[in-house]
């Protein structure tokens, strides 16, 4: 056995579990999307759940909510990350608090900062109540809706308390594997401090920043327990549509419950997939710059 091979050894019996684990629900679930579950009597493989899915009339306005709540999260998180990434490579007063807040943001379960988010936002809850209490609004009911509104607001806000400091870390280890003798060669040939960012970091950090967001949006797109607490009634985002259908009585309802969580899968594998294929020629780029 090999130095090199150790590694892998090493990791084979984690990864034969969560392996075996994932690939088995992935398989089961594909298996009953196609409707054969011979314990109702389904035992003629169709594409029925699919078409059923495709032709609902909420569908596509489900679909949309989800992917408008994934975009909107991972954009505004990417942004604030890469501002936060770069103030925090300052040496200034208060720094180390205030990286100490973003790591300890990180072990906050994204349920808890959904209920501390009801409470502080919606009609009823505290900011509502401080409103109302220094006269700016008649009533707590006349504070703008950011809970269970149609535009996810709520959501979109948790997720970007959430992703910021994860996104913010990963552009942290970037900027300290780069160094800043690049940045400092440029201005000292004549860039500003824009076009030293815009030339130079920003081109080394964009492969860490898109691997990042990737998997922020595939994880916002997929999760249902947030859209579920804070979300609208209607429409509801895909994953609490997949979820509600599941956990339905009737078990005849489960094959489109599994269509509908293999098309969130197939978007985030594509989105991921995508990454990949952009990856590696910005990687080349980075490592050319260097």
């Amino acid at each position: 056995m090999t130095g090199r091979a150790n590694p892998f050894w090493l990791l084979a019996p984690a990864l034969l579990v969560l392996g075996g684990l994932f690939l088995s629900a992935l398989g089961l679930t594909l298996i009953r999307s196609f409707r054969y579950m011979p314990v109702i009597g389904l035992t003629e493989p169709d594409l029925a759940a699919y078409a059923a899915v495709l032709a609902s009339p909420g569908f596509l306005a489900s679909l949309g909510l989800s992917l408008w709540i994934a975009v909107a999260s991972t954009g505004i998180s990417a942004v604030l990350a890469l501002g936060a990434a770069l103030l925090l490579r300052q040496t200034f007063p208060g720094r180390r608090l205030i990286g100490f807040l973003v790591q300890m943001n990180l072990t906050v379960p994204h349920v808890v900062g959904a209920v501390g988010m009801a409470y502080l936002v919606s009609q009823s809850g505290v900011f509502a109540r401080l409103a109302h209490a220094a006269g700016v609004i008649d009533a707590p009911g006349q504070f703008p809706a950011l809970t269970q509104d149609p535009f996810a607001i709520g959501i979109i806000l948790l997720y970007v308390w959430k992703e910021v400091p994860f996104i913010t870390l990963i552009l942290l280890a970037n900027l300290q594997s780069i160094g800043a003798d690049h940045e400092a060669t440029a201005r000292s040939l004549g860039a500003s401090p824009w076009q030293a960012f815009r030339h130079v970091t920003l081109p080394m950090l964009r492969p860490g920043l898109l691997a990042a967001s990737a998997l922020v949006f595939a994880f916002a797109f997929g999760a249902y327990e947030i859209p579920l607490l804070l979300g609208a009634s209607t429409p509801k985002a895909l994953p609490v549509l997949a979820w509600q259908s599941y956990t339905n009585v009737d078990l005849a309802a489960r094959p489109e419950a599994a269509a509908m969580a293999v098309i969130i899968a197939l978007i985030g594998l594509a989105t991921l997939l995508a990454y990949a294929h952009f990856a590696q020629p910005m990687a080349d780029r980075g490592r050319d710059a260097r």
